[in-house]
Formats: C-alpha cells, sequence, structure tokens
C-alpha cells in the first residue's frame, strides 16, 4: 500500500486566493495527500501569493523563505498573483521547485507531483464559518495604480450550473452563508453573454435569482462591487429576496474627483453619492462599506477633506484603508508625486476616527431591530456568550454556548451598541441558558450612555 503524501498550504490576499488555496487542498486530497499536522514534515508546500501592494509581494516571499527553513526536505510550489507578475524572482527563491504562473493550467502544472484527477470545485471552506465562492476571474479596467488586470487580464466566469452545484455541496456540509467573489465580481457573465441576444444573457443578478431558489437554510452576501454596478436590476434582486444580506461593500477608493480621474476610476463623487442613495431608498437600513486609498500620487488636503465628506456623507459602516503602493508596470508608478508618510500616516489616523464615529452611529440605528446573525465563536471576553456576524454585516454578541452554535445562524434583536459592537438579546428559546439573565450589565455597554436600550 503506498504512503499518503503530507501538503502544507499557505495563502496570502484576497478572498479569491483563498478560494483558489482551498480547491487547491481539495484536489490535492483527491489525489492521495494529507495535510501534514503542526510539527509534522510536509512532502509538497504550495503557496498562493498576493501583488497588490509591495508588502503583498513582501510578505509572499518571506512565506516561502520560512517555509523552506522549517520544511527544509519539502518541494514548493508557488502560485498566484506575485508568482505570474515576478516568476523568475519567485523561482530563485530558496525550495522552489514550480512556479505556477497561469492559473488556468493548475492541474497540469501539478502532475508532477501526482495530481492527475481534478475536482469540480469545493465542498468545504477549512477554517472559515462562512465559504467563499469565487464566480469569476479576470478585470478588464485600466485603473492607474492597479497591477491586478497586468496579472488577471482574462475574463472568465463560471457557469450558473456549476456554481448553484458547489452552492449546494456547501450547504449540505453546514456553511449558513455563502460570499459571492470574484477578481471583478460586477463584471460576472459579460463573458458568458458575449454575442447573444439579450434574453440570454448571465449577469450577477441572474446568479443571485438562481441561488435564491436552492433549498436550505442559508444566506448569500456579495463582496467588492463597483458602484456603477451596483445597478437597480441588481438591488431589485436583492430587495425581494430575504436571504441576500443587505451589505455591499462598493470601492470608493477616493472622494475626490481630481484624484478619480488620474486613478481613472469610471465614476465621480455625486455619482457614486447618488448610487447610494438609491440604493438606501431600496433596502431596510443597508450596510455600505469600503476600500480608501490614502497618498495616491498629488493627493492634497483638500482631495483628503473631499474623501472625509463623501465618506460621511455616505456613512460606511466600515471603511478599510490603504496606503498608496507604487507598482511597476502601472501608469501612476511613473509620477514622481509622492506624498510624505508622515502626511498618510496623519490622513489614517484622521479616517480611522471618522469611520470609529460613523460605525457607532450604524450601529446605533440598528438597536431593536431583528438581525440575522451567523455564530462564529465564543466571545473570549464573556464566558455564555458567543460572537457572530449580522446579515448587516457588524459584529454581534450575544447570551449563548458556542459548540452548539457556531455556523448556526440565529434571530437576534439588537438591544445596545458599543466599539463598534451591537450587543442582542437572542430570541430563539434553544439559543441560551436560562440562568443568563435577560438583561445586559456589561462594562462594554456602560461606557457610552448613549447606548443604553
Amino acid at each position: 500500500m503506498t504512503a499518503l503524501r503530507t501538503c502544507r498550504l499557505v495563502t496570502l490576499g484576497c478572498k479569491v486566493n483563498q478560494y483558489e488555496t482551498q480547491y487547491v487542498k481539495e484536489t490535492l486530497e483527491a489525489n492521495g495527500y494529507i495535510e501534514a499536522v503542526e510539527g509534522q514534515q510536509a512532502d509538497l508546500c504550495v503557496v498562493n501569493t498576493c501583488t497588490v501592494t509591495a508588502e503583498g509581494d513582501a510578505k509572499s516571499r518571506q512565506a516561502v523563505r520560512r517555509l523552506h527553513r522549517e520544511q527544509p526536505h519539502a518541494e514548493i510550489v508557488v502560485m498566484g498573483c506575485y508568482a505570474t507578475r515576478a516568476p523568475d524572482a519567485v523561482g530563485r527563491l530558496p525550495g522552489v521547485v514550480k512556479v505556477v504562473a497561469d492559473k488556468t493550467r493548475l492541474v497540469e502544472e501539478l502532475q508532477p507531483f501526482g495530481v492527475v484527477h481534478p475536482i469540480a470545485g469545493i465542498s468545504r471552506f477549512d477554517d472559515h464559518q462562512r465559504a467563499f465562492v469565487k464566480v469569476q476571474d479576470g478585470c478588464l479596467l485600466n485603473c492607474s495604480y492597479c497591477i491586478i488586470p497586468h496579472v488577471r487580464p482574462s475574463l472568465r466566469s463560471r457557469t450558473p450550473e456549476t456554481i448553484v452545484a458547489e452552492v449546494e455541496r456547501l450547504i449540505e456540509n453546514g456553511y449558513r452563508e455563502i460570499v459571492l467573489t470574484g477578481i471583478h465580481l460586477g463584471h460576472y457573465g459579460l463573458d458568458l453573454s458575449r454575442g447573444k441576444p439579450k434574453a440570454q444573457w448571465q449577469r450577477l443578478w441572474h446568479l443571485l435569482e438562481r441561488l435564491a431558489e436552492v433549498p436550505g437554510d442559508f444566506r448569500i452576501r456579495l463582496s467588492s462591487l463597483e458602484a456603477a454596478e451596483a445597478r437597480d436590476d441588481l438591488v431589485r434582486v436583492m430587495a425581494e429576496q430575504p436571504r441576500i444580506c443587505p451589505h455591499l461593500h462598493l470601492c470608493l477608493q477616493s472622494g475626490s474627483d481630481r484624484i478619480l480621474a488620474r486613478m481613472k476610476r469610471r465614476y465621480r463623487s455625486a455619482g457614486f453619492l447618488e448610487r447610494c442613495r438609491r440604493i438606501r431608498a431600496a433596502l431596510d437600513r443597508p450596510a455600505f462599506s469600503t476600500d480608501v486609498i490614502l497618498g495616491f500620487p498629488g493627493e492634497t488636503d483638500a482631495d483628503f477633506e473631499d474623501t472625509c465628506r463623501v465618506v460621511r456623507e455616505v456613512g460606511f459602516a466600515r471603511i478599510h484603508i490603504f496606503s498608496y503602493s507604487p507598482r511597476a508596470g502601472t501608469e501612476a508608478d511613473q509620477w514622481n508625486e509622492n506624498v510624505p508618510p508622515a502626511v498618510v500616516a496623519e490622513r489614517r489616523a484622521r479616517l480611522l476616527e471618522i469611520e470609529k464615529e460613523l460605525t457607532e452611529s450604524y450601529c446605533r440605528s440598528l438597536i431593536g431591530k431583528r438581525l440575522d446573525v451567523l455564530v462564529e465563536g465564543a466571545d473570549p471576553r464573556r464566558p455564555g456568550f458567543v460572537r457572530g456576524t449580522a446579515c448587516r454585516a457588524v459584529p454581534v454578541v450575544c447570551r449563548g454556548h458556542a459548540p452548539a452554535l457556531i455556523r448556526r445562524r440565529i434571530p437576534v434583536r439588537a438591544a445596545a451598541a458599543a466599539d463598534g459592537v451591537i450587543l442582542g438579546e437572542p430570541e430563539a428559546e434553544d439559543v441560551s441558558d436560562r440562568q443568563f439573565p435577560m438583561r445586559f450589565a456589561l462594562p462594554l455597554v456602560e461606557k457610552s450612555a448613549a447606548c443604553a436600550p
């Protein structure tokens, strides 16, 4: 009997990368591998890299070097965006025996390691309580700062039938939140629709309608979208289908029209704000989150003030803040208009304060509302309490015992809010132990009288 080979996998970067690593793991398992346990030497290591920032490149190199130190006899395969952008540099890293520069040929590239049986899709999402499902790949835009269209240039959408089958497997295996993700999610279906009459087009809202018909206890969340692609058809389906989370992550990047033009973004601040107003009118208290880039070449104090104004006007519940990172091969990399790091740090601190204020305001707006909460674990600060994420993407703490509730969706009435967290009362009879008081008397609540129920 042939001994099973062992593998270890490391992922850097986005939800798409995390999905692709899970696909590789299950592919290796289907071909006779098992994942090495802590302290065990692996025969094969796979590193899935990121190149969206210089930090992503550096962390990718560090991950390879660390694996080689810890696993000196393992064969190391490197894939992902950094491997595509700099295959020669990656190939020179210690221990690397294969660089997968083209992920469309992933299974073929893994054949020398005994991989001959491809799989149709994933059936679980290890180390997560929700499952990410990649529905498309590639980006056709030409934003002046972004390297991703250079390393993922081909637009490819998975068929609705393939996606539905994968979602059904994940639901059967106990996942109660499915996050649809892609490199440019809003362009889902463009390639499937090319050359067909409009009646046969496939777009993201058509996929949502298909998934909404899948039986089972689950909800659907969309990952990052361009505001221009959160169109009325998509919002209509979100309003009609209660299992679609009322949460949209709309990439702002800057609130300055001058900077947006230099970034080659396809919108201006007025259009972004109008789209958010239309969504808010169609959905019940939707949560908005976003990405903002600080220190873009030539960004002035006035440009930053425009960003602060737009952020406040939208009322984002969460803001992911990035410092501009030059990427060789992009247009912006050729401009010599760098913003001093100290100025970027000042702006980051200011925007973090605004985010805290907006998060608190949004959480308070939900007090008294019934929330659909996915339980993700025990709350580390309060014995007998669990922590999860609401349909509206805010963290929630409520009474309950973690082992029995993890990965379950439970109804929770928002009772108070503080420090960006909703404190709620579970409404299901079987959720919490009756020994816990029905009203909160926690230090977290007492910090803010304004958050009292």
